[in-house]
């Protein structure tokens, strides 16, 4: 009998939450297009899996690794492919021509290097802009050289098409409209001098800006987080949002331990029990992806009921409370994170965000999928592994 713990990814949530970041953005008054982000193995859900829920729907894809786009062109996909990171060495260019893939240019040596292949089609290009959130994207004095590069690669208007693009530092904070008003100016004054660029498509909404500011939802859109149900904001549940949980990762109980008022449990002794306390022992720990740094005290969910964890979490294993539960015992059902308990509650209570659980999830953890295109999306599952 294998180990009891498994990811459940809800491929009908999925959907359904694509589709309302769809919804979402159309609010700014455009017919936005929405690139379904699948990066970093579609946030630990699966590359293949996510695309074959979303393959019928989705306006297009985005991910880093071109290794992952040619993956996604063998399993059928059609539709456009973004890189968000674009291509890293000349080399990526024969690919990236070969199966159809547009590229996120951010700097003047890969538009020299773009350049300087000579491909029979310039790939479409979403050309990034730093505004401020000072990662990557061109300031104002590159642009001169990159139009430059551009002219010679009949780009803008051309063949391969070009798309601007920016990304927000601060869609998810409370402040209002201002946390996205200096970055917005800043990129319209870049665009200056370049009379041109006020008829080019343009992306800017990532999941914050497309829920709170859907002004913002130009030609393209970037949803991520609010693809697998997490909340992009601090002070917003993802529930209240619309959203639904995809994954949820399920373990059991499979001890129990009864120990009296001032024992301690796990490792350094860090929970004191200040009555007698029934202690739950659940198979699942920080080798499948929990966080070892979540304290005692964060929240679970135990044969449907709320308790929390005792003392540190172990490798293999952690604790959790089990007194006020008397139905509760070897073998009761627990949800680590998911369907019951939000991500977002158990990433806070671990000083942490959604994103890093998902995408800490162990390739341990056997992942089903589940939901109204589970048939499909088992086939993707079996081509792809647990990645």
């Amino acid at each position: 009998m294998p180990r009891p713990i498994q990811a459940d990814v809800d491929l009908a949530a999925l959907r359904h939450n694509y589709l309302l970041a769809r919804r979402r953005a159309a609010r700014g008054g455009t017919a936005a297009r929405a690139w379904a982000v699948v990066k970093a193995n579609a946030y630990g859900h699966g590359l293949l899996r996510a695309a074959t829920a979303l393959g019928d729907v989705a306006d297009g894809f985005a991910l880093l690794d071109i290794d992952e786009a040619v993956r996604l062109r063998q399993a059928g996909i059609h539709q456009p492919i973004l890189l968000l990171e674009g291509f890293f060495t000349a080399a990526d260019l024969a690919a990236c021509s070969e199966h159809g893939l547009s590229v996120v240019i951010h700097c003047l040596d890969q538009l020299q290097m773009l350049r300087q292949a000579r491909l029979p089609r310039c790939p479409p290009i979403h050309l990034k802009l730093n505004s401020g959130m000072n990662r990557l994207g061109l300031v104002a004095r590159q642009l001169p050289a990159a139009r430059e590069h551009l002219a010679a690669l009949a780009c803008a208007g051309g063949a391969g098409g070009l798309t601007l693009m920016t990304h927000f530092a601060e869609a998810d904070a409370d402040g209002g409209e201002a946390c996205i008003r200096w970055q917005l100016e800043r990129f319209a004054r870049m665009l200056d001098d370049w009379p041109q660029a006020a008829a080019l498509p343009v992306s800017l909404a990532n999941s914050a800006a497309i829920l709170r500011y859907p002004a913002t939802a130009r030609d393209w859109v970037r949803p991520g987080i609010m693809l697998y149900g997490g909340s992009p904001f601090a002070t917003e549940d993802a529930a209240s949002l619309g959203l639904r949980p995809v994954m949820t990762l399920r373990s059991t109980i499979l001890a129990l331990q009864e120990i009296a008022a001032g024992e301690r449990v796990g490792y350094g002794g860090t929970f004191v029990a200040t009555r007698p306390t029934r202690v739950g022992i659940v198979a699942c720990g920080y080798a499948d992806g929990y966080p070892r740094h979540a304290p005692g005290g964060t929240p679970i969910v135990v044969g449907g009921q709320r308790t929390q964890t005792l003392g540190r979490v172990s490798m293999d294993m952690l604790a959790c409370d089990l007194t006020d539960l008397p139905a509760a015992g070897v073998g009761s059902p627990v949800v680590l994170w998911g369907e019951g308990m939000p991500a977002d509650e158990v990433a806070t209570a671990a000083g942490t965000i959604s994103y890093e659980l998902f995408c800490a999830l162990a390739r341990r953890v056997p992942v089903r999928s589940v939901g109204e295109v589970a048939q499909e999306s088992s086939r993707a599952g079996r081509a792809e592994g647990r990645e």
